[in-house]
Protein backbone atom coordinates (compact mmCIF):
# COMPACT_ATOMS: atom_id res chain seq x y z
CA UNK A 1 0.00 0.00 0.00
CA UNK A 2 1.81 3.22 -0.88
CA UNK A 3 2.11 6.46 1.87
CA UNK A 4 -0.36 8.25 -0.09
CA UNK A 5 -3.22 5.52 0.00
CA UNK A 6 -1.98 5.03 4.16
CA UNK A 7 -2.34 8.80 4.85
CA UNK A 8 -5.47 9.23 2.94
CA UNK A 9 -7.03 6.04 4.94
CA UNK A 10 -5.62 7.90 7.81
CA UNK A 11 -7.46 11.37 7.22
CA UNK A 12 -10.35 9.56 5.62
CA UNK A 13 -11.05 7.56 9.14
CA UNK A 14 -10.91 10.56 11.13
CA UNK A 15 -13.21 12.45 8.29
CA UNK A 16 -15.67 9.49 8.85
CA UNK A 17 -16.05 10.63 12.32
CA UNK A 18 -16.27 13.70 12.06
CA UNK A 19 -19.21 13.58 9.66
CA UNK A 20 -20.91 10.87 11.39
CA UNK A 21 -20.27 12.64 15.04
CA UNK A 22 -21.78 15.79 13.48
CA UNK A 23 -24.38 14.37 11.95
CA UNK A 24 -25.71 12.50 14.95
CA UNK A 25 -25.36 15.16 17.13
CA UNK A 26 -27.62 17.89 14.20
CA UNK A 27 -30.38 14.52 13.51
CA UNK A 28 -30.39 13.92 17.37
CA UNK A 29 -31.19 17.99 17.85
CA UNK A 30 -34.41 17.09 15.43
CA UNK A 31 -32.76 18.66 11.95
CA UNK A 32 -34.33 16.08 9.29
CA UNK A 33 -32.27 13.51 8.44
CA UNK A 34 -30.99 14.88 4.82
CA UNK A 35 -30.19 18.33 5.66
CA UNK A 36 -28.42 16.84 8.58
CA UNK A 37 -26.05 15.17 6.06
CA UNK A 38 -25.61 18.04 3.94
CA UNK A 39 -24.36 20.00 7.20
CA UNK A 40 -21.88 17.40 8.07
CA UNK A 41 -20.53 16.41 4.75
CA UNK A 42 -20.19 20.16 4.25
CA UNK A 43 -17.84 20.41 8.19
CA UNK A 44 -16.31 16.75 7.06
CA UNK A 45 -15.17 18.02 3.41
CA UNK A 46 -13.51 21.18 4.56
CA UNK A 47 -11.21 19.10 7.10
CA UNK A 48 -10.40 17.02 4.56
CA UNK A 49 -9.43 19.09 2.08
CA UNK A 50 -7.24 20.69 4.34
CA UNK A 51 -5.81 17.83 5.39
CA UNK A 52 -5.45 15.81 2.27
CA UNK A 53 -4.30 18.95 0.40
CA UNK A 54 -1.79 19.65 2.56
CA UNK A 55 -0.22 16.38 4.09
CA UNK A 56 -1.17 13.11 1.86
CA UNK A 57 -1.23 14.83 -1.83
CA UNK A 58 1.14 17.28 -3.53
CA UNK A 59 -0.80 20.01 -5.01
CA UNK A 60 -0.87 20.75 -8.21
CA UNK A 61 0.91 23.95 -8.77
CA UNK A 62 -1.26 24.41 -12.17
CA UNK A 63 -4.70 24.27 -10.21
CA UNK A 64 -4.66 27.02 -7.57
CA UNK A 65 -6.51 26.50 -4.28
CA UNK A 66 -10.09 27.97 -5.18
CA UNK A 67 -10.31 25.10 -7.97
CA UNK A 68 -8.58 22.17 -6.11
CA UNK A 69 -10.95 22.89 -3.39
CA UNK A 70 -13.72 23.38 -6.25
CA UNK A 71 -12.91 20.00 -7.86
CA UNK A 72 -12.77 18.00 -4.29
CA UNK A 73 -15.51 19.52 -3.35
CA UNK A 74 -18.07 18.98 -6.42
CA UNK A 75 -16.25 15.31 -6.54
CA UNK A 76 -17.07 14.65 -3.01
CA UNK A 77 -21.16 15.94 -3.49
CA UNK A 78 -21.12 13.46 -6.55
CA UNK A 79 -19.27 10.77 -4.20
CA UNK A 80 -19.62 10.94 -0.87
CA UNK A 81 -22.55 13.43 -0.38
CA UNK A 82 -24.45 11.32 -3.27
CA UNK A 83 -23.66 8.04 -1.55
CA UNK A 84 -24.52 8.75 2.07
CA UNK A 85 -27.58 10.65 0.86
CA UNK A 86 -28.50 7.29 -1.18
CA UNK A 87 -28.46 5.17 1.44
CA UNK A 88 -30.19 7.42 4.09
CA UNK A 89 -33.09 7.47 1.47
CA UNK A 90 -33.20 3.35 0.22
CA UNK A 91 -31.87 1.91 3.72
CA UNK A 92 -33.15 4.42 6.97
CA UNK A 93 -36.32 2.15 6.42
CA UNK A 94 -34.55 -1.14 6.32
CA UNK A 95 -31.51 -0.60 8.94
CA UNK A 96 -32.28 2.43 11.03
CA UNK A 97 -31.00 6.16 10.38
CA UNK A 98 -27.62 6.13 11.88
CA UNK A 99 -26.34 2.16 10.40
CA UNK A 100 -27.90 3.91 6.85
CA UNK A 101 -25.14 6.71 7.58
CA UNK A 102 -22.35 4.15 8.45
CA UNK A 103 -23.15 2.24 4.48
CA UNK A 104 -23.27 5.85 3.06
CA UNK A 105 -20.02 6.83 4.43
CA UNK A 106 -17.98 3.18 3.66
CA UNK A 107 -19.48 3.34 0.39
CA UNK A 108 -18.24 6.93 -0.29
CA UNK A 109 -14.65 6.34 1.26
CA UNK A 110 -13.75 3.81 -1.28
CA UNK A 111 -14.80 5.88 -4.15
CA UNK A 112 -13.48 9.04 -2.44
CA UNK A 113 -9.55 7.97 -3.28
CA UNK A 114 -9.48 8.44 -6.73
CA UNK A 115 -11.54 11.31 -6.53
CA UNK A 116 -9.39 13.58 -4.31
CA UNK A 117 -6.02 12.46 -6.00
CA UNK A 118 -7.85 14.31 -9.42
CA UNK A 119 -8.78 17.15 -7.74
CA UNK A 120 -5.69 17.76 -5.80
CA UNK A 121 -3.03 16.49 -8.00
CA UNK A 122 -4.77 16.75 -11.30
CA UNK A 123 -4.04 12.66 -11.96
CA UNK A 124 -6.72 10.15 -12.67
CA UNK A 125 -4.71 7.36 -11.99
Amino acid sequence: MSSKAIRFAAVGIANSGIDFLVFTALAWAGLPALVANVLAWAVAVTFSYAVNSRWTFDAAETLGKQKSFLRFALSGAAISLGSSSLALVLLTPLVGLLPAKLIGIVVGAVLNFFAARWSIEDKVV
